[in-house]
């Protein structure tokens, strides 16, 4: 199995059980799972899980990565301030399409409090099953990508 089939993943507290339960859903589905923790219950700040996880994915140069708070709010605010990772909130299965159709997102951020297993691991397997389309959503992803290496924008 080549990097592009590893998955890395983390959590912080809130998101610790539905971690450990998609962290095993994965394994059983054959991917490589590295968990970049919570291993336990005590509090954390989950900003420094999150930018451990999205350093981790582009030094490494892996596919995916998933992170879990209570809302997955706050883990797509802060791996949206590394440059280089796209993430996106995703709680229905359109938005998790199109998280990896269009915005080519390599980060799903989910909310522990805000979904079931059931349900994050539909719209894990969603996210997983597309890949990014390119076409008329490429010069929107090209322009994030210029926003990430601090290059003036022309609107």
């Amino acid at each position: 199995m080549n990097e592009k089939n590893k998955i890395i993943i983390g959590s912080d507290h809130n998101g610790l059980n539905l971690k450990n339960s998609l962290k095993k859903f994965l394994i059983d589905k054959g991917y490589l799972v590295q968990d970049v923790g919570v291993l336990d219950e005590k509090p954390v700040l989950y900003p420094e899980v999150a930018v451990q996880l999205c350093e981790e994915l582009l030094e490494k140069d892996l596919d995916r990565g998933i992170l879990i708070c209570g809302t997955g709010a706050g883990m797509a605010i802060v791996a949206n301030k590394v440059p280089g990772v796209r993430a996106v909130c995703i709680h229905d299965a359109y938005t998790a399409e199109r998280a990896r159709a269009s915005n080519d997102a390599q980060v799903a951020t989910l909310g522990a409090q805000v979904v079931s297993l059931a349900l994050a691991k539909k719209l894990i397997d969603i996210w997983l099953e597309n890949e990014f389309q390119g076409g008329r959503s490429l010069p929107k992803v090209e322009l994030i990508t210029k926003l990430d290496e601090n290059k003036k924008v022309n609107l």
